[in-house]
């Protein structure tokens, strides 16, 4: 792996306040796990040296879960919009009449849909204007965020679609490992159909300009799994290796790229095989999910590579069953955080670079 200098925690230096990163976090459904998460993760303004923190939700229904908690040693911010933020605090835009919201830890109810809604919304309206750097997004529970303004699989294909991009990459990332898929949240009935040569090279692709323009990894080494067990044991299972993968593999190590396979999932994770690459293309949702949340489920976070924007979240879900018990772990949500602002700031260094590479007349690396 080539992780660069602003990849290692202790690595990441503090921000001058006139360079400060505002970073904007969506509560999601409050009736998760999410309150929580990020109530842990920024207490004590513990980040406040990295970024400057904006909480969109409900100023309302986070001191009842700094109650609940007993986290009541240090002070929200409330403001009405990302212009009167004060980079001293953690600040929190309340974006709903919560006069009558109310917490139900680990109940699903519409009003908490409604609101996770209201929150993801106006951080993507500041996120276009331009008022926050990046946002990290808490879980929602995919199913009562549902409504004419909100009929997507979940928050990848929300942003997509906010910021008009026909194609983008699911990408999980830890120090461990970086996991991306060519399916996501599809039927499995409909995964063979989706693997073609021009959609798995289109997410190699992605893969690639992320790792060298989000990850700094100038030369990526990229394995890629095989869709049927054994990788297809040359034809014997399955003809989608044969077919698809492996011409495409070849055409693409015939133009110099350090791409490999296709190679057999269970004995690819079952021999840590993947610390040999930077990243690994899984072909579908769960063949690389599952392996990737074993791994790394404390710490992996959700990237989606391929937007205009930094978008991350913590790769657990609602987590219902611990709502509200003062037992989540918000060590996935750091880790979100990290990165995003590791993403921004690593985005706005190369935009600097180009800029003055483009006023000297010289070339720009790609």
């Amino acid at each position: 792996m080539e992780p660069r200098q602003s990849e290692k925690k202790n690595d990441r230096q503090p921000e001058s306040p006139d360079h400060r990163f505002v970073l904007g976090i969506t509560l999601g459904d409050y009736n998760g796990i999410g309150p929580e998460v990020i109530l842990k993760a920024l207490q004590h303004n513990r980040l406040q040296k990295i970024c400057t923190p904006i909480i969109y939700g409900s100023m309302r229904i986070l001191n009842k879960y700094r109650g609940l908690l007993q986290l009541k040693d240090w002070n929200l911010n409330g403001i009405q919009h990302a212009g009167q933020v004060n980079h001293k605090f953690t600040n929190v835009i309340t974006c709903w009449n919560d006069q009558n919201s109310d917490i139900q830890p680990g109940k699903v109810t519409p009003e908490a849909g409604q609101a996770a809604l209201a929150s993801l919304q106006r951080a993507t309206e500041d996120l276009k204007a331009g008022h926050i750097d990046a946002v990290v997004t808490a879980p929602i529970n995919k199913y009562n965020i549902q409504t004419e303004e909100f009929k997507f699989p979940g928050h990848t294909e929300f942003f997509a679609d906010a910021f008009e991009v026909k194609e983008n990459l699911m990408f999980l990332v830890s120090d461990a490992l970086r996991v991306g898929v060519v399916t996501g949240h599809i039927p499995l009935g409909r995964v063979r159909s989706s693997i073609t040569k021009e959609k798995v090279l289109q997410k190699i692709q992605l893969m690639q300009y992320s790792l060298r323009n989000d990850f700094g990894i100038r030369k990526p080494r990229i394995a890629v799994l095989g869709l049927n067990p054994h990788a297809g044991e040359e034809g014997l299972i399955g003809t989608e290796e044969q077919e698809v993968l492996k011409p495409l593999i070849q055409e693409l190590r015939n133009k110099g790229q350090l791409v490999y396979g296709p190679l057999p999932a269970d004995g690819f994770f079952g021999t840590k095989a993947y610390r040999n690459y930077d990243a690994v293309l899984a072909m579908y949702h769960d063949q690389g999910l599952i392996p990737f949340k074993t791994i790394a489920f404390d710490e992996g976070v959700n990237f989606t590579a391929g937007m205009p924007v930094v978008r991350t979240s913590p790769d657990h879900g609602t987590a219902y069953d611990i709502a509200g018990k003062n037992q989540a772990d918000e060590t996935s949500m750091l880790h979100a955080i990290f990165l995003a602002c590791d993403v921004a700031r690593y985005r706005k260094e190369m935009a600097e670079i180009e800029q003055e590479s483009l006023k000297k007349g010289q070339p720009v690396e790609k």
